[in-house]
C-alpha cells in the first residue's frame, strides 16, 4: 500500500495477513477467528490475542471478549509450527534504490503461500535485508529457478510492474527436454489457447483463439536430450511448460506436467530443468536500457 502503513510492523520477514469480517453471528471477533481458520487452534489464538499480535485497521487490539463488528479489517500474523528447509540459497545480483534483482534456487516459492512462510524467496529477502516494502514484480513458478525481480520503492513500483502486461520486458528461458533422432523440426513460434485444468494446480490447452504464445530455439542435442532457447511473449501460467509437453518435448523433472506427483514428494537432486535466464528492458524510471542474466546454466551433460 503506497502511503500507508499496516497496523502492524513486519516480523522476522513476514507482514500481517489481514482478513476482512463479514455479516453473521458470531458473538466476538475471536469466535470468527477460530471457526474461519480452523488449522489454528482455539488456544494458538487465544494466545496472539493476549500476545497483542492481533489488531483491527484502527491500530485497536483484538481482546478475547471484544464483540463481532462487522464490516472490519483485522490483521494478525501468519505462522506455522514447521517447515521443510530449502537446501538452497538465493543470490542477489543487483540492487539500487529502485529495484533488487536476485537469482531464485529451485523448489523455494516467490511469496508466502500455503505450507510455505519463512521458507520462500520474498520473506527470506525481507529478513536478510531488511526491506519491509519489498514487493515481487513478477513471478515464477517454485520449481522454476532463475531471474525474479524485486519493488524496492512503492513510490515506483507502478512504473516498473507496467512493463509486465504491456510486454515491455525481454525474458529468456533455458529448458531440458527429452529429444528424438531424426525429429525435423521444432516450431519457431507455438500458440495455444491456455485455460485452467479441473485440477486447480494445472493448466490445458483447448480450441479456440490463441492467448499463449513462446519463441523457441533448439540451442543444443546431445543424444536423447535438448537445450532450448524460450521467449515468452505472453505470460500464462506454466505457459513454458505446457507448450514444451504439447510439442512432445515435456520439460525434465516437470512434477506437473505430463504427470501430476503427489504433494511433499519434492527430490532436491531432480529440480525442474526449466530456467529463467535473463532480462532486458528500458528503465520505465532513468529511460536507461537494462539486462541482467543468472549466473545458474543448465547442460546436457551426461546425467
Amino acid at each position: 500500500m503506497t502511503g500507508h502503513r499496516l497496523p502492524l510492523p513486519t516480523r522476522d520477514g513476514v507482514g500481517p495477513s489481514c482478513v476482512g469480517l463479514p455479516a453473521g453471528p458470531w458473538p466476538t471477533i475471536a469466535e470468527f477467528l477460530v471457526e474461519r481458520f480452523p488449522a489454528i487452534t482455539r488456544d494458538a489464538w487465544m494466545a496472539r490475542i493476549a500476545a497483542g499480535e492481533v489488531i483491527d485497521e484502527h491500530r485497536v487490539p483484538v481482546t478475547a471478549e471484544r464483540r463481532y463488528q462487522a464490516p472490519l479489517r483485522v490483521y494478525y500474523y501468519r505462522t506455522l509450527d514447521a517447515e521443510v528447509p530449502i537446501p538452497f540459497e538465493e543470490q542477489v545480483l543487483f540492487r539500487d534504490e529502485q529495484l533488487l534483482v536476485v537469482d531464485k534456487p529451485p523448489f523455494l516459492p516467490v511469496t508466502p503461500g500455503g505450507k510455505y512462510l519463512q521458507q520462500s524467496l520474498l520473506v527470506r529477502l525481507k529478513r536478510k535485508l531488511q526491506l519491509d516494502d519489498l514487493v515481487p514484480l513478477h513471478r515464477i513458478d517454485r520449481s522454476t529457478s532463475g531471474l525474479v525481480l524485486f519493488s524496492v520503492r512503492p513510490e515506483t513500483r507502478g512504473a516498473y510492474q507496467a512493463m509486465f502486461p504491456e510486454r515491455r520486458i525481454a525474458k529468456h528461458y533455458e529448458a531440458v527436454v527429452p529429444w528424438r533422432a531424426g525429429v525435423s523440426s521444432v516450431p519457431d513460434t507455438y500458440r495455444s489457447r491456455l485455460v485452467d485444468d479441473a485440477h486447480f494446480m494445472r493448466m490445458k490447452e483447448v480450441p479456440g483463439e490463441p492467448n499463449s504464445e513462446t519463441r523457441i530455439v533448439v540451442q543444443q542435442t546431445l543424444g536423447d536430450r535438448a537445450l532450448l532457447l524460450l521467449a515468452p511473449i505472453t505470460g500464462r501460467k506454466h505457459q513454458l511448460r505446457v507448450h514444451c509437453m504439447a510439442l512432445g518435448m515435456p520439460i525434465e523433472n516437470d512434477p506437473i506436467y505430463p504427470t501430476l506427483l503427489p504433494e511433499n514428494t519434492d527430490d532436491f537432486d531432480k529440480p525442474l530443468q526449466l530456467l529463467a535466464k535473463s532480462v532486458a528492458f528500458k528503465d520505465p524510471i532513468t529511460g536507461e536500457p537494462r539486462s541482467f542474466a543468472s549466473p545458474r546454466s543448465l547442460s546436457l551433460a551426461p546425467r
